[in-house]
């Protein structure tokens, strides 16, 4: 046997026991590995704001600070006025249950249902006993729902504290990891973080002014319609509209619409109709003009991006998937070389085709002689 073997042997044997044992350290740490990746994310979407406030004088850590406060006080702004609204509700769905089952009750009559209120009562009735022991479930899973709350609350706490550190000693940070490559390797990189800051930053800056755009402008239209909670439901409207990828628009607007009918079917046509107009004004007036220079990317790929995003890492996912997109596409597009596409039907849009055939003929039709076919053409075509 040659002295090569064993050595082979036990080299290989050490390589698939570090590989399971890192793919096992790896599982375990999964966790931790995620919301470091989410806190870097967060850290390279603040970036600027702390450039920002950095230049006017400001400490990192104080600008850092100051944009985690604002932060924190728009979600509680948020949550305070979104419960009372869920509560009223439900009250209000709840007392006027009864009139609409009548009304429900009264249109099944005309196709010879059987939808009387009574009878609505007493399949009630009857399942009592499966409410309650469903109650019983719930109650006895009070306590896993506590448990997962605090995982979740522990979570949220360990991405804050990471994301801060991550911005405030950003440029220290940046050193420590630049020093282990040479001098040509270390301006890729910072190129490449400057793009990702560019496209992650530009994309929730963006996305907030529009955000308060819509907000500000729904709070004056729901107020001037007499919907309840005008102000909880704009902020509802605003945040949910701009930062769920693909289907905000959608979301954001059923629940005032939902609201609004619950009120008086006169208001839900009215934030009917204002949520189609203003969505018209703004993805045709002021989403270019403010995202033009901060995300460059096509629908199907923004809808691939957020759903590969949520298929990996949930609701985090999909709001990096946007941005982690467009940095990619521009990195790609950095290094990727180009060249001139050769002209095929394949890649040429008939109606351009058929735009730059029709115009020539036309300047030729003019000037043909009577004894040309272009010239009895137009007669031609009016005798047949």
């Amino acid at each position: 046997m040659p002295r090569w073997i064993p050595r082979l042997i036990v080299m290989v044997a050490l390589a698939a026991v570090g590989l399971f044992a890192a793919f096992h350290v790896l599982r375990a740490l999964r966790t931790l590995l995620v919301l470091i990746l989410i806190s870097a994310f967060l850290s390279i979407a603040l970036e600027p704001g702390v450039n920002f406030l950095s230049r006017k004088g400001w400490r990192r850590g104080w600008a850092t600070g100051l944009i985690f406060l604002v932060m924190v006080l728009v979600v509680g702004l948020f949550i305070g006025l979104m419960v009372p609204l869920v509560v009223d509700q439900v009250a209000r769905f709840v007392t006027k249950l009864p009139g609409y089952v009548d009304e429900v009750a009264g249109l099944a009559e005309r196709f010879g249902i059987d939808f009387s209120s009574e009878r609505l009562r007493q399949a009630l009735t009857n399942v009592d006993a499966d409410l309650q022991r469903f109650a019983g479930d719930i109650a006895g899973g009070i306590f896993g729902v506590g448990t997962a709350l605090l995982g979740t609350m522990a979570q949220m706490l360990t991405v804050a504290l990471f994301t801060f550190y991550m911005t405030a000693d950003g440029p220290r940070l940046r050193r420590v990891l630049l020093s282990a490559l040479p001098a040509a390797r270390q301006r890729e990189v910072l190129w490449a973080v400057e793009v990702a800051i560019d496209r992650t930053g530009g994309y929730f800056y963006s996305r907030a002014l529009l955000a308060g755009i819509s907000a500000s402008v729904a709070w004056a239209a729901f107020t001037i319609i007499g919907v309840p909670f005008p102000l909880a439901l704009a902020l509802w409207m605003g945040l949910v509209s701009q930062f769920v990828p693909v289907l905000g628009t959608y979301i954001g607007g059923v629940l005032p619409l939902a609201v609004a009918l619950i009120e008086s079917p006169p208001k839900g046509l009215a934030v009917l109709g204002y949520v189609l107009v203003y969505q018209g004004i703004e993805n045709y007036l002021l989403a270019p003009r403010i995202t033009a220079r901060t995300m460059e990317l096509h629908p199907a790929v923004a809808f691939g991006a957020a759903f590969a995003g949520a298929s990996l890492l949930g609701v985090p996912g999909a709001l990096m998937g946007l941005p982690l997109a467009a940095t990619i596409q521009a990195l790609i597009g950095a290094y990727l070389r180009r060249h001139e596409v050769v002209e095929s039907p394949l890649t040429v849009d008939p109606r351009a085709v058929a735009a730059r055939t029709v115009a020539p003929n036309e300047g030729t039709e003019e000037a043909a002689p009577a004894g040309e076919p272009g010239a009895g053409s137009g007669e031609g075509e009016a005798g047949g």
